[in-house]
């Protein structure tokens, strides 16, 4: 099959400047709609590689996320967010950008282009056969991700992608694909839209399950979650009211003294 990029095809709109504001607005909507539908028909690929990040952090090891520009955003964005909503240590899933953390806010000129830098940025975690490394690009040829999973493939580390272009360098690169086809972007080319919402969407589904495949969710409650401000500490309060059916006074005492939903419920249950 030959492989053509159709996330940089011609959007199927044209004229955009000459569009109001709603039209606009209406349009972008529209094709966004097509998002999920998308992901959907990747779902076994999903799964396969949810299976293989859940294996890997049961047995110690970490999630690496590695990107550039969007994708290398998106995830340390997914990977930031999970000490706080799932109460694991910092360092279990790490997101990796080319160009470093300027790149966060700042895109660095060329720093995708290094084919070399990719393995180099994993290499100083000292990542090793029991780690998972997912390697993130829209177009599926970023340099700086095919080199850091051919690096991680002649050492045995697994390799997983999540890309929007079929049989990309990238798809065939990884042990483990997530090719979500999303079509034409609205304004050509510009990936940080259909394509950025499809990988945000993926890395939400891979990073929620393997966490509730390691215990951090009981019912449907992030039981573990840091209590990092007011809101999460009334969240809380109202979790362990709920599961001990007690006074929201005594709940919040609880839930300050041992820091957590669920040792506050375990220490009231074991008192």
């Amino acid at each position: 099959m030959t492989f053509r990029k159709t996330t940089e095809e011609p959007s199927n709109y044209d004229h955009l400047e000459q569009m109001s504001i709603h039209e606009l607005l209406v349009s972008i909507n529209s094709e966004d709609k097509t998002v999920a539908s998308a992901v959907k028909k990747s779902i076994p690929q999903i799964e396969r590689l949810a299976e293989n990040v859940s294996e890997q952090l049961k047995k110690g090891g970490r999630l690496f996320y590695i990107g550039a520009g969007t994708s290398g955003r998106l995830g340390i964005l997914d990977a930031s967010e999970c000490p706080p909503t799932f109460g694991v240590p910092h360092g279990l899933v790490v997101g990796l950008i080319a160009g470093g953390d300027t790149a966060i806010r700042k895109a660095v000129e060329f720093a995708e282009d290094s084919k070399e830098q990719g393995w180099k940025d994993l290499d100083d975690y000292k990542i090793s056969k029991k780690d998972i490394v997912i390697g993130i690009a829209a177009s599926g040829t970023t340099p700086y991700v095919l080199g850091a999973l051919e690096g991680c493939n002649l050492r045995g580390i697994p390799t997983g992608c999540i890309t929007c272009n079929e049989g990309s360098p990238l798809a065939k690169t990884a042990k483990l694909p997530v090719v979500v086809v999303v079509g034409p972007e609205f304004v050509t080319g510009s990936s940080r839209m259909k394509a950025g919402t499809a990988q945000k969407l993926v890395l939400n589904m891979i990073s929620t399950t393997a966490m509730i495949q390691l215990g951090r969710v009981k019912g449907n409650k992030m039981v573990d979650m840091q209590l990092s401000n007011n809101k999460l500490v009334d969240r809380g309060t109202k979790m362990v009211m709920d599961a001990l059916d007690i006074s929201e006074d005594k709940a919040n005492e609880l839930l300050l003294k041992y820091g957590s939903v669920r040792k506050a419920i375990e220490a009231y249950n074991n008192a």
